[in-house]
């Protein structure tokens, strides 16, 4: 006998959080789903459901034994949402003025976040994104919209010519306040995401990056830069680092809950430990590694001003950001030989699939190859 499936949704149905049932003509599951208690149908959804309380769940399971497997994957979270563990603030949400005739951030939106420990650039992007939806559909409530009013709003934003990023973060932002506020995981799991851009990663020569180096101001300045290109840190893992995160006798790096909140370790070159030990003594950081005058870390754009002015007074033409001395380092070990994954280590990289990018760009590779003209 052929085994039998029923798949769990969450459902918003008259503002009401439903239970649904969708699984393949069968007079068997029908019949036993028409003994749950208030049980209906939506012409909407194309399914049986059922209000979503405690009793009903349990009732399903035990309604289904032993006669079809109840798979509940889109039902429950695989997964956590909060993964950062970077300083942030969303008391500036609550405390902002906002333009008359404009919806703010619901106050659920803002705790959630806040209690999920989000970095405040996700904090931003979540609250920008989601601001920008809520108030697209004037006074409608939230709990009246559903995934063919979501799909009307990505339509419009491809109207608009927004970016592939930004599509993607509208839908998380949005995503976030119905499955994570609200409660009803993986009810969005239909919506459909621009397909990524496949874009290789903007690299510099060796030789340009010891020329930025060699151009910034001050001996704070030139360790931030070497950190980014030396270590392949990103932007806020320098920002984060602290004292006791330099390990000079093991020439190590530790990275504190970097991205995906994973703690990892990179190499310490010795060019820079020797800078690092001169700056120390000049600058006197008490807590973190690269401090502010106030005593707190350093600002984002402070960093990406060090870096634009150091590519600038060294003849580079093109726009250099900190990520790029980041694709630079894991560019150059991988043409000096470096396995790919010990890249991908170093990186701080989930999978290879990540790091395999950099063969991409990787110019060793090419010069193996006998071009056919010559």
């Amino acid at each position: 006998m052929d085994k039998k499936f029923i798949t769990l949704k969450h459902l918003l149905i008259d503002r009401q959080k439903c239970i649904g049932l969708q699984f393949y003509a069968d007079k068997v599951i029908e019949a036993l789903a028409g003994n749950l208690p208030g049980v209906q149908w939506s012409e909407d959804f194309r399914m049986v459901y059922v209000k979503n309380t405690t009793g009903n769940l349990d009732l399903i399971y035990k309604q289904f034994k032993g006669v079809a497997w109840v798979n509940s994957n889109y039902f429950f979270p695989k997964s956590d949402f909060g993964r950062e563990n970077d300083s942030f603030d969303v008391e500036w949400f609550r405390k902002r003025e906002i333009s008359e005739g404009l919806k703010a951030c619901p106050e659920n939106y803002l705790a959630k976040l806040e209690l999920k420990r989000y970095a405040n650039n996700t904090v931003r992007t979540y609250v920008s994104c989601f601001e920008a939806f809520m108030n697209y559909f004037g006074e409608r409530e939230l709990s009246d919209l559903d995934e063919n009013d979501v799909r009307l709003y990505l339509q419009k934003l491809i109207a608009d010519n927004k970016s592939h990023s930004y599509i993607n973060q509208a839908i998380n932002a949005i995503k976030f306040y119905y499955e994570v506020v609200m409660g009803m995981p993986n009810r969005f799991y239909a919506i459909e995401r621009p397909r990524r851009e496949e874009k290789l990663p903007e690299v510099l020569v060796k030789e340009d990056v010891l020329s930025i180096i060699n151009k910034t101001r001050n001996i704070k300045h030139r360790c931030i830069v070497s950190l980014l290109y030396s270590a392949g840190l990103r932007r806020n893992e320098v920002l984060c680092l602290k004292l006791n995160d330099i390990d000079g006798k093991r020439m190590l790096i530790k990275v504190r809950s970097g991205k995906g909140n994973r703690d990892r370790y990179t190499i310490l070159s010795e060019k820079l430990l020797k800078d690092l030990r001169t700056y120390y003594l000049e600058w006197r950081p008490k807590n973190f590694l690269f401090e502010s005058p106030t005593g707190d870390h350093y600002s984002a754009e402070s960093i990406a001003k060090i870096v634009r002015e150091a590519a600038r007074r060294a003849g580079i033409r093109k726009r250099v950001t900190p990520h790029m001395l980041r694709h630079s380092f894991a560019t150059h070990l991988l043409e000096s030989g470096t396995d790919l994954r010990y890249i991908q280590v170093l990186l701080g990289h989930k999978s290879t699939k990540t790091t395999e990018i950099y063969t991409h760009v990787a110019t060793n590779i090419f010069f193996t190859i006998k071009n056919p003209l010559d």
